[in-house]
């Protein structure tokens, strides 16, 4: 068993074409040499910064902690706050981040060994 504090977990800059809009940050609570059949992560957005869109190949399960967030499909954006949980089925066009005026930190759990295309550029 292992007991991961959030708060004792660096945080990494994101420096990646996916991210737009501001400074993005991740934490890997549980990486794939951790965990057999999922990854878990924590992302932390600055106001306005989100990611494009994107499709993953497995379910994607994001729960939102701190802020206030926003997810997205081609036809619909949902205002997110701590203690909503998403369920973004695989191969959903989707994308999620910070609303202009709050920063905003969500955990992320994915399959072990998905993978995920940017399909907005």
């Amino acid at each position: 068993m292992n007991v991961i504090k959030v708060n004792e977990v660096p945080e990494e800059s994101v420096m990646s074409p996916l991210f737009t809009g501001g400074s993005v940050t991740r934490q890997v609570l549980l990486s794939p040499e951790m965990a057999n059949l999922f990854e878990l992560g924590m992302v932390n957005f600055a106001a306005g910064a989100r990611n494009k869109f994107h499709i993953h190949t497995s379910d994607q399960v994001l729960f939102a902690i701190t802020g206030n967030g926003i997810v997205a499909t081609e036809s619909h954006e949902h205002y997110v706050a701590p203690g909503d949980i998403i369920h973004i089925p695989a191969g959903e066009k989707h994308w999620h981040g910070a609303t202009v005026d709050s920063s905003f930190s969500h955990i992320t759990l994915l399959a072990a060994g998905n993978s995920t295309e940017q399909v907005e550029f």
